[in-house]
């Protein structure tokens, strides 16, 4: 680590509160088909005694004699699974590791490690930054990164930033500093220690760049627009992909993604190559909707999502492109605890208290917090 870096802050510091990626402890619990869930689900209970605990598939922190709470801002039921009778309760849309997304079964009691705090706070203003650097306004079901909300309270509440970060930079910048400029400003950065230049003009075309991440990871959400490549460049199916693809490829001369039989063009290379670490984002994606037994036939509902995942692909690909060149001075940590705002509190490293309702405990008790 070199000078610059050691004094610059630290995204542990600007957001201070972090939370550890959730622990299904089991992998029938999400799916990218809704309707999976709720057969999985039925199956399980139409199951008695060893049978049902087979299917459930226990672990230390669950089985089907625990009694949990129910998950914030979920009407999930709280006896032991061991008696539920039930329905399905309705699967809610989740990030399910980077650039993707499924469905999960909300109940505290088929997940090991649910985090409820994140569940408390997630809501149509929050938004989740994972250590992978990606931003999703989905809570993070299925990424092995801590998280990091935007907002420690519902609604857009209490910023998730070192006390006084946003007067300081207000008055440092000459205009008004959003919690998501900050945020943005650290996609910019893309590392652990954020390099935030003391230029006004540098450090606003850092945040215009990290506001267009943000748009283009978000796929519309909080009334933004869906991201759109120009015409001539979207991908198009041009030959339907088969109820069972085998398998995903690629022609390079094409610019063609096969889907078995299936063939979408044009798909650039650089969206085919898109990883994040070694794996092959769109590979992967396929392989998660190709692999489990139950998974239904190929669906529109898929062939959509993976043309809205190329072009999202495709973009941060010719966005990181032109990622700003980052250049100092910089503001330092040195500067940030002078000004009173490092080092942070312990308190904001913990969440907030945000109850405002009561909720359900084991066995139908309420939840005394």
């Amino acid at each position: 680590m070199d000078t610059v870096t050691e004094d610059a802050p630290l995204l542990d510091e600007l957001m201070p509160w972090s939370v550890a990626p959730l622990r299904l402890g089991r992998g029938w619990v999400a799916a990218p088909d809704a309707r999976v869930l709720k057969a999985r689900w039925d199956a399980m209970l139409a199951a008695q005694g060893a049978e049902r605990e087979r299917l459930f598939g226990s672990t230390r922190s669950r089985t089907t004699g625990s009694s949990v709470a129910a998950l914030p801002g979920q009407s999930t039921g709280t006896g032991r699974i061991a008696r539920e009778s039930g329905p399905c309760p309705p699967p809610v849309r989740v990030a399910y590791g980077p650039y993707d997304e499924q469905w999960l079964i909300p109940d505290h009691r088929l997940i090991d490690s649910a985090r409820p705090e994140l569940w408390r706070v997630a809501d149509g203003h929050q938004l989740f930054l994972v250590d992978d650097f990606t931003v999703t306004a989905l809570l993070p079901a299925g990424s092995p990164g801590r998280i990091r909300p935007l907002y420690r309270r519902p609604g857009g509440l209490e910023p998730n930033l070192a006390p006084g970060l946003l007067p300081y930079l207000s008055k440092r910048y000459g205009c008004e500093v959003t919690p998501e400029d900050v945020l943005a400003r650290c996609l910019a950065s893309g590392t652990p220690a954020v390099l935030m230049s003391a230029d006004p003009g540098l450090w606003a075309e850092g945040v215009r760049w990290g506001r267009e991440m943000i748009r283009i990871q978000l796929r519309g959400a909080h009334g933004g627009e869906r991201p759109r490549l120009p015409g001539g460049r979207r991908p198009y199916v041009r030959a339907p992909v088969p109820a069972r693809p085998a398998e995903i490829g690629y022609d390079p001369e094409e610019e063609a993604l096969l889907v078995g039989e299936g063939r979408i063009s044009p798909v650039p290379p650089e969206a085919w190559d898109f990883h994040v670490g070694d794996i092959r984002m769109l590979e992967l994606w396929f392989h998660r909707r190709t692999t489990a037994p139950d998974l239904p036939a190929w669906t529109q509902e898929w062939t959509s999502e993976l043309l809205e995942l190329i072009t999202v692909l495709t973009l941060l690909t010719g966005l990181r492109a032109s990622r700003p060149e980052l250049s100092g001075p910089y503001l330092t940590r040195s500067e940030l605890r002078a000004a009173g705002v490092l080092p942070v509190p312990p308190a904001s490293r913990r969440p907030a208290s945000v109850l405002d309702h009561h909720e359900e405990g084991p066995e139908g008790q309420f939840a005394l917090l």
